[in-house]
């Protein structure tokens, strides 16, 4: 099975080392990863830029089975956009999403917000999810309603650890044997 590798890794210093050890552990467990910036297997036609990236990304899911995601907040509280947009995608085609997270708090805890009644609200007076959730409610739906799951640290992580990413394709491996 093709597992396609959702996270803000494209944007670290050594993104295709990472991601090469990120497909080196899908292959211990009988899966092959597809890292965004790998080369697709038909490159997109048009002009070299933004649109012919987005292009390369949705080939490779679609020619993927499942998705594993990084949800670790990126640049603000919550996860990074274009992994959003990758779980939502993969969901809409019906494929089964796992993600996880290096920080083990709730998203609410991450956002500065204050009790207005019964709501919680940021600085700008706009309700705050409540929900216990490591992110916003409609990434952990998508991941319930798909059968996947999502893991969180029990610590924080860095950037370049792996193991909660493997302990991720490892459930998502018997997840997908067992479907």
């Amino acid at each position: 099975m093709r597992i396609y590798l959702a996270g803000p890794e494209v944007f670290l210093p050594e993104p295709a080392a990472l991601g090469a050890a990120k497909k080196a552990i899908c292959a211990r467990h009988g899966l092959v990863g597809v890292f965004p910036i790998d080369d697709p297997t038909t490159a997109p036609s048009g002009p070299p830029d933004w649109r012919r990236i987005h292009a390369a990304c949705e080939m490779h899911m679609r020619g993927c089975d499942a998705l594993v995601a990084n949800l670790t907040p990126f640049r603000g509280a919550g996860a990074d956009a274009g992994t959003a947009y990758e779980l939502g995608f993969m969901r809409a085609l019906g494929r089964p999403v796992f993600g996880y997270t290096h920080i083990p708090g709730e998203y609410r805890a991450r956002v500065q917000a204050r009790r207005d009644g019964r709501a919680l609200r940021d600085h700008e007076g706009l309700e705050v999810e409540d929900f216990g959730l490591a992110d916003n409610l409609m990434l952990e739906g998508a991941i319930a309603a798909s059968g996947g799951m999502l893991l969180r640290a029990n610590a924080p992580l860095g950037w370049t650890d792996l193991s909660l990413f493997e302990a991720c394709v490892a459930a998502a491996a018997r997840r997908l044997a067992a479907a």
